[in-house]
């Protein structure tokens, strides 16, 4: 065998920008501050805890390293750091290694491993192209209409796979109409409609997107458990009245009235014998999903039966499994440990206790939280905005007696809003790379459809929640 089969890629290391540069000395200056300097009221186990906790905020902000990097340290910082095989002395009531590490194979990493897979299956067989394909006929002809239909397609899609593949598949449908347009800003609105539809989508299932597993991990850690359906309930009426808003805005800004748009579409439904045993595993797990009350099955363990029945019949393989979103599962698992840590060494009441939060009213509490959610989700990663927020908001509702799912489902939920900028979320970059979206458009209808969805959630949503009984 030639000697060259045996060789491989050379690697070569990136060299950080001045971005990443300055946050990197930023997060190890703020990493060793609270070794220097004593933290009033902290124990020392809580000291190292916001040692972990700034480096985070840092390294999440700045993307000095990878995301999914940050995450990791965060794990290995807590065991070295404050768990009972830490290298330092730690109190009594610390929590051993295992409690960190567990994060790796939380319920809520299995769901989304399981959620993951049926989507990566979805692409394989060519169920979502089709399915799109199908879906959109009844929208033909009318631009308005089209929109509509992308953005209704996009957002159910996105609901069981991930925004990101979604987007790119959609974009697959669409590309070739927009070579086609003469009107540049109707083909921005088009472009950008399935971006908003796909942040917007994502809201509704516990898999749809990263910030709602990682609500789910938190909560869960507080021994609360939330069903598949239980979150739709409370998310969809959300999503699908953000969705409206997001839609009116676009075809109101770009899509003049009697643009008309014809989509090349077709469908052809892989029959293969393995095809059709895909299609049955993924019907079974929705179903399951949907139908949780009745059962009794925990949505977490339905998401490891499609793994389970793929594997064993051969539909889905190893090579699969590798290209499956293993970073986006560490991340979460990032911010699970975070939540266990930051309330295992009294971090939460040390942060919570800085602050009179009883002289702010409820609804002022609710606006505050989902002021930052949106926020801090435009500017960095909705996942790392989610792990950060998600833990100290919990310990809030605990301290405050606020109902804490309603405090995590706000935050997950709002972090989903944040798509003002082509760094916000994915698919916006990928509908920026088009080159059909500028910059001021995105963020036009990003700050319109965020802000609106933002204070239906802080005003309204609770009401709903409570007049319906599922808080």
């Amino acid at each position: 065998m030639p000697a060259s089969a045996h060789t491989r890629p050379v690697v070569r290391l990136e060299r950080p920008n001045k971005i990443q540069l300055t946050g990197i000395i930023l997060g190890v200056l703020a990493f060793l501050v609270p070794f220097v300097v004593d933290i009033p009221g902290l124990a020392p186990e809580g000291e190292r805890m916001l040692s972990i906790f700034l480096l985070a905020i840092v390294f999440w902000v700045t993307e000095a390293i990878p995301l999914v990097a940050t995450a990791v340290l965060v794990i290995l910082f807590e065991v070295l750091l404050i768990s009972s095989a830490a290298l330092l002395p730690v109190g009594e009531q610390a929590l051993g290694a295992k409690a960190y590490f567990a994060a790796l194979a939380d319920p809520v990493i299995i769901l989304f491993l399981g959620g993951f897979l049926l989507a990566d299956g979805a692409a394989k067989f060519g169920l979502d192209r089709n399915l799109a394909a199908v879906m959109l006929k009844p929208f033909q002809g009318s631009g308005r209409m089209t929109v509509l239909g992308l953005m209704g397609i996009t957002a159910v899609l996105s609901m069981f796979m991930s925004n990101t593949a979604t987007t790119a598949t959609m974009f697959a449908v669409v590309i070739p109409i927009l070579a086609v347009m003469s009107d540049a800003k109707a083909r921005a609105g088009l472009a950008l409609s399935i971006p908003v539809a796909a942040n917007i989508g994502g809201m509704g299932t516990p898999v749809g997107t990263p910030p709602n597993a990682i609500a789910l991990g938190a909560l869960a850690s507080h021994g609360i458990q939330i069903s598949f359906l239980k979150w739709m309930m409370l998310a969809v009426p959300l999503m699908l009245i953000v969705l409206a808003i997001g839609w009116f805005v676009i075809v109101t800004f770009f899509i003049p009235k009697g643009t008309n748009l014809e989509l090349a579409l077709r469908s052809n439904f892989d029959r293969s014998a393995p095809a059709r045993i895909y299609y049955v595993v993924a019907g079974l797990t929705v179903a399951l999903w949907m139908t949780e009350p009745l059962h009794g099955i925990n949505s977490n363990v339905v998401g490891f039966i499609p793994v389970a029945i793929l594997l064993a019949t051969q539909v889905m393989t190893g090579d699969d499994l590798k290209m499956l979103q293993w970073p986006v599962l560490w991340l979460v698992s990032g911010g699970i440990a975070l939540g266990v840590g930051v309330g295992a060494s009294g971090l939460d009441e040390w942060l919570l206790g800085s602050v009179n939060w009883t002289a702010m009213s409820v609804t002022g509490l609710i606006v505050v939280l989902a002021a930052m959610g949106l926020g801090m989700s435009n500017v960095i990663s909705h996942s790392a905005a989610a792990n950060l927020l998600i833990p100290l908001a919990l310990g809030l509702g605990s301290a405050i007696a606020l109902d804490i799912v309603q405090v995590g489902v706000i935050i997950a939920l709002a972090c989903s809003l944040g798509m003002s900028l082509p760094i916000s979320t994915p698919p916006n970059a990928i509908a920026y790379a088009t080159g059909e979206v500028p910059t001021k458009y995105m963020a036009l209808i990003g700050v319109i459809v965020g802000l609106a969805g933002a204070v239906l959630l802080a005003f309204v949503m609770p009401w709903f929640w409570t007049t319906l009984g599922l808080l």
